[in-house]
This record gives C-alpha cells, sequence and structure tokens, in this order.
C-alpha cells in the first residue's frame, strides 16, 4: 500500500516542480548511499529517440515524466540484505537506546521481566528460539530476524500484560489489587501490531515455567490442504494428515512430561478412513490398555493414520483433565475457524457445498473456548479470511482483546536497534527522520521495517 501511495506521491513532485515535504527527508538522493545494493536494472541506453517537431512543450512533458520515473524507479527497486559486517554482538557503546537507555536486556526468560524492562531488547540464538517453539516461528519474527540478522525481540508492555494475566490464573495470590483475569483470550488488532509474535512470546515464556501448552502457530492449516472424508460415526469431516502432523508437533517439546501424565478415558477410540487407504476392515474403533500414558496415545495416533483424528480429540479431552501441571492451549490464525475451508461436499454430479470449519472434526474439537481451561487464539489478518463479527460463536463474551501497533516510545527503541544493526546509516539518523517514518507507517511494524532504509 505504500507502494502505491509514494509513487503518485513522487510523479506529482516531479511534474509540478514541486518539492515534496516529506519524501526528500526519507529517500537518500542515491541508492548507494545505503547499506543495502541495489539490483541491476536494464535501460534503453542506445537507442535512437527523434525529436517531436510539433511543441517544444512536448519535450519538456517527456523529460518530466522521465524525471518522474526516475523517482518511482528509486521506489521500486529490491534490496538485499547488508553485507557489510556486524558490530559486535554486545557492546555499550552501540547498545544505547533512545535517552541514553539500554537497548538489551540480559536475561534467560521472560519471567523475570517486569515493566522496567519494556521497550528493551531480549537476545537468544535462533537454536533457543527453535528449541522452545519447535511447531515453527512466526512469519513476521523470521522476516525480523533475517533483516536485522541478529534474533532479538522487543518486549512491549501489551506482552507483560497478557503474562502477568496467566500468571495470576495460577498463582491466585498475584491477585491482589488486580483487575479479574481471562482464562480465555481472543486477540485481535489492526495487521502487523505483532499479534503472532506475542502469542509465541507467551508460549515460550508458559514452557520455560514448565507448563503443557498446546501451541498451534499455523490455524490455517487445519483446514486447508491434505485429505478430507465423511466421519461414519459423526456429521463432520476427518482431516488425517493435519492430526498426525499436529500430533507430532506437539511431542516434540513436550515429550518427557507426557510420558509421566496417565490417560484418564479409556473409551474406545473411534477409527476413520486412514491417509489415501480408505477404512479398516472389521475395525471400527480401538481402545489404550491400562496404564498408558498420553505420550502412549499420542504415538498410536502417528503409528495408525486411522486412529489420528480420533486421537487428537481425545487428547483434547485428556488436557482438560490434567491438574498436576498447567495447560495451555495456543491458536495462531484462529480466525480461520469461524469461516469457511477450502473443502467441498458433493451433492450431485453438478453441484457442491463449502465444508465450514466447524464441520471439521478436529476443528470442532478445539475450537471452543466455554470450558474452564487457559486459552488464547490470536488472530491473522494475512490470512484474508475477511471481518468477523463482534460476539463470536463458543467464545466467552468480552475475550476479545485489542493488541496496539507500536506507540512512539516502542518506535523509538525500534528504531535505534534498526540503526545498531546498521538497517539504518549513522549520519543520517535523527529523531525528525524516524518519527517521520513512524508516522508514515501508522505504527506498521512491517511497513517500518521497510521504510527505515531509505532514511
Amino acid at each position: 500500500m505504500l507502494r502505491s501511495l509514494l509513487r503518485p506521491a513522487a510523479a506529482t513532485a516531479a511534474v509540478g516542480n514541486r518539492a515534496s515535504i516529506l519524501l526528500p527527508d526519507l529517500l537518500s538522493a542515491s541508492a548507494s548511499s545505503r547499506s543495502y545494493s541495489a539490483k541491476k536494472k536494464t535501460t534503453d541506453k542506445g537507442k535512437a529517440r527523434v525529436k517531436n517537431p510539433r511543441a517544444e512543450s512536448t519535450d519538456d512533458t517527456d523529460a518530466r515524466a522521465e524525471d518522474a520515473s526516475h523517482i518511482s524507479d528509486g521506489i521500486d527497486d529490491e534490496y538485499e540484505l547488508p553485507k557489510d559486517p556486524l558490530p559486535p554482538s554486545y557492546d555499550p557503546a552501540l547498545d544505547v537506546g533512545p535517552g541514553g537507555r539500554p537497548l538489551f536486556t540480559m536475561t534467560n526468560s521472560f519471567a523475570s521481566l517486569g515493566r522496567k524492562e519494556a521497550c528493551t531488547y531480549v537476545d537468544f540464538s535462533l537454536e533457543e528460539w527453535k528449541a522452545m517453539l519447535p511447531e515453527g516461528l512466526p512469519k513476521g519474527m523470521t522476516k525480523e530476524f533475517e533483516d536485522t540478522r541478529r534474533c532479538a525481540v522487543m518486549v512491549r508492555q501489551s506482552f507483560l500484560d497478557l503474562r502477568d494475566n496467566f500468571r495470576r490464573i495460577v498463582d491466585p495470590t498475584l491477585r491482589s489489587g488486580t483487575k479479574n483475569c481471562k482464562k480465555q483470550i481472543v486477540l485481535d488488532g489492526p495487521v502487523s501490531c505483532g499479534k503472532s509474535v506475542a502469542l509465541a512470546l507467551l508460549v515460550h515464556w508458559a514452557r520455560s515455567e514448565g507448563w503443557l501448552v498446546f501451541y498451534v502457530p499455523k490455524g490455517r492449516d487445519w483446514t486447508h490442504g491434505g485429505f478430507y472424508y465423511k466421519n461414519l460415526h459423526k456429521e463432520l469431516w476427518d482431516t488425517p494428515v493435519q492430526a498426525e502432523k499436529n500430533l507430532q508437533d506437539f511431542l516434540k517439546f513436550n515429550e518427557g512430561r507426557l510420558k509421566q501424565l496417565p490417560c484418564q478415558i479409556f473409551d474406545p477410540i473411534l477409527l476413520g478412513e486412514g491417509t489415501g487407504v480408505g477404512l479398516m476392515k472389521g475395525v471400527d474403533s480401538m481402545a489404550m490398555p491400562e496404564g498408558s500414558t498420553l505420550y502412549d496415545l499420542i504415538q498410536t495416533g502417528i503409528a495408525y493414520s486411522h486412529a489420528a483424528v480420533g486421537v487428537l480429540v481425545r487428547l483434547r479431552e485428556e488436557l482438560s483433565l490434567v491438574k498436576d501441571v498447567p495447560v495451555l492451549f495456543a491458536i495462531d490464525q484462529y480466525n480461520n475457524w469461524f469461516t469457511f475451508s477450502e473443502y467441498h461436499e458433493l451433492l450431485s454430479w453438478k453441484s457442491s457445498r463449502q465444508v465450514h470449519a466447524r464441520e471439521l472434526t478436529t476443528v470442532n474439537a478445539y475450537r471452543s473456548m466455554m470450558h474452564d481451561n487457559m486459552m488464547i487464539g490470536a488472530f491473522s489478518h494475512s490470512t484474508s479470511v475477511g471481518k468477523l463479527r463482534q460476539e463470536l460463536p463458543d467464545v466467552p463474551l468480552g475475550a476479545r482483546v485489542m493488541l496496539p501497533r507500536y506507540t512512539l516510545d516502542e518506535a523509538a527503541t525500534v528504531c535505534h536497534y534498526y540503526l545498531r544493526q546498521r538497517l539504518i546509516r549513522r549520519e543520517s539518523f535523527s529523531d525528525e527522520k524516524w518519527k517521520k517514518v513512524y508516522y508514515v507507517a501508522n505504527g506498521n511494524g512491517s511497513e517500518m521495517r521497510w521504510l527505515v532504509p531509505f532514511i
């Protein structure tokens, strides 16, 4: 969107011979002055141009249009990541934030952070991030790590409020003098305000505290792709490919804990169609033996694709009965579970209907927040689901929490961090310029990261 806005603005400035008020301060006069190297572009050099004898104004118009195209060409350039060497990882002379405050907070966990650590960065290695979030990192977080060439995230007050909300639920002694806590939260907000990153940080903190977290970083995958079959026992649709993958993901971080938790439900698990192999002959259910653990349950679903969907549904029931350790359900792209999937049911040889997400067995088991378990679902507007109504089915009233975009203080910290990571040239940096970037992007983190190299 910013490119479409900047392009007409640049052309208008060239045609009218007027200097833009904002763009000259943001866009450098030469692409080579930035730490990013512009890719080569082909030109029409060597081609003869015939002068138009009709009017001199035509040549002037062509010249102005050509000047405008040069300005807009600078906006359309794609830039490679900076390749110049980074400064030392920690240098007191460089690790300075707004007002001379420290830019980084040294810690091994998000548990010890308080209000005074807000608007500072916490640094972990990529291996540490992947170890705590083996299901996958959010796309926005990965992009930030690639562009800055460092796996650091900013601690925002909005994240600390989410963390403290769930912390007070587990430890009632912390509730004194605070408002009521929410066990179920729907995290909403404008595009690129950091919902997925906040959810990932919450999962990181909860796991470092020893919680059992069922984390789904891509809720959209539950409603797209793979095989789908009609469940013969219920009026729902089974998706065994997604069920098996989510069982594998849940096992990656929680294997040791799951081996210690016994199964509490021993009703038969209904079997469905396996992935590409149809129904199991002569068998429609299976039961877990006495003394089985949740680890054994999950391994059964992974080993037998006929049981994958049934095991994932049973796991939801088992986790709701766990009392020895706090359990948190964290679902990203949660809004995809309130609209239609990509699957269709054939009604006749010339008609079909689209299957709604609530008609999928797995989504039907995990979507509801009408229970006593801790659960948080984050909306993702990048998946183009569309606007949903304010009050959602299976969600308690007042569960929605709006996450804001960057405040001015947060934007100041972000820009100083980009300066430290050499996304911004130090000789071009000023408070006036980074504030203009902030107001142009309206606090949108992705757009700010795209704009700052033009300072």
